[in-house]
């Protein structure tokens, strides 16, 4: 389902990026999109490996096929450009991450929501320092998902997708929100299997945050919210605040000046139709990983640095109503047996 955006995305930067092979376990799959697409197929997957030509793999599989692709790929030499979420638990994730850099090779993730326009322009509204020191961050992913979307086979398990609603939706707009806002130091969360849903996984989640300074936040998370509407970020600072709605930011600002950027009218994929959504951002991605290879540097969205949502995620879904610290490395965080002070005497 992954690759309509990615082809259309390729298809728009021909001029800058080649595409020597497509390759999926099944001949029908593939033959389906060559003919959709009209990219050269490969038979076999070894033939992407051994072909000198290929700089670059893009990785559109099932979350839990990540890191053996991972290692195939670092074993040749190829930089990898790899579809969200980057494993199915943090431990995997870390193993990738760590495998790729000791074979010197670059990994993005595809979290396009961070080069939306608007998204670039609240970034550089926060780098400026507008907003003035943070004091509440907010996230909400409020999606739609039929029963007949989590019907696919593994579609919202724990062994081939890692999760619901967190791992497989909410990974965009918490990634994003952490990219400006940078990781909270403790997380209170709750998640759970609606009874709209019948899945493994949870589709309704709900956190509270405190980050390093002082500032609070919160996230929701569901694929339960009919029909569906875009993400929406809410950054409030001492100065002003912000609302990234979708494709469209607003800010306010205590001196009086405002900010609007109205976003391309490129869809969301909030609905029933998760691939409803333009392929302008996923050309934004390819564009930065293609110049992080040739530059040197690592890509806007590196594995290194995704492993913080990865982390985030895992805090809510083992906090369980309790407090614990967000540690990457630390599956689920450390409880936080001191966080709350104690009540005071009564009288």
């Amino acid at each position: 389902m992954a690759s309509l955006p990615h082809a259309r995305a390729l298809a728009a930067l021909r001029d800058r990026i080649e595409v020597l092979h497509a390759f999926s376990p099944s001949p029908e799959r593939r033959a389906t999109f060559a003919q959709a697409h009209g990219f050269p197929i490969a038979e076999t997957i070894e033939t992407i490996w051994n072909d000198p030509r290929v700089a670059a793999v893009l990785i559109l599989t099932p979350p839990n096929t990540h890191l053996d692709l991972v290692r195939s790929a670092a074993a040749a030499g190829k930089h990898i450009l790899l579809e969200k979420p980057i494993e199915v638990s943090t431990p995997r994730a870390e193993r990738l991450v760590a495998l790729a850099e000791e074979a010197g090779i670059r990994v993005g993730i595809v979290l396009q929501n961070r080069f939306r326009p608007a998204a670039s322009a609240l970034r550089e509204l926060m780098q400026e320092g507008r907003l003035g020191p943070l004091i509440h961050a907010s996230a909400r992913t409020s999606y739609w998902r039929p029963q007949s979307y989590y019907d696919e086979p593994g579609r919202g398990s724990l062994a081939r997708d890692g999760g619901g609603v967190l791992l497989t939706q909410a990974i965009h707009n918490l990634d994003l929100m952490l990219s400006l806002t940078g990781a909270p130091e403790t997380v209170t969360g709750f998640a759970t299997t609606s009874p709209v849903h019948q899945m493994e996984g949870e589709d309704m989640a709900v956190a509270s945050l405190r980050f390093t300074n002082g500032a609070l936040g919160s996230i929701s998370a569901t694929t339960c919210a009919f029909p569906g509407q875009p993400d929406i970020i809410e950054l409030i600072g001492e100065r002003g605040r912000a609302v990234l709605d979708g494709t469209v930011l607003t800010a306010r600002f205590h001196d009086g000046t405002s900010l609007d950027v109205a976003g391309e009218d490129a869809g969301s994929g909030a609905g029933a139709d998760p691939m409803g959504f333009s392929s302008q951002a996923h050309q934004a991605l390819i564009l930065d990983f293609v110049e992080a290879i040739t530059s040197g540097r690592q890509p806007a969205a590196s594995g290194r640095d995704v492993l913080a949502v990865h982390a985030l995620i895992d805090a809510i879904l083992h906090s369980r109503g309790q407090a614990v610290r967000v540690r990457t490395g630390a599956p689920g965080g450390a409880p936080v047996a001191d966080y709350f002070e104690p009540p005071q005497a009564s009288g």
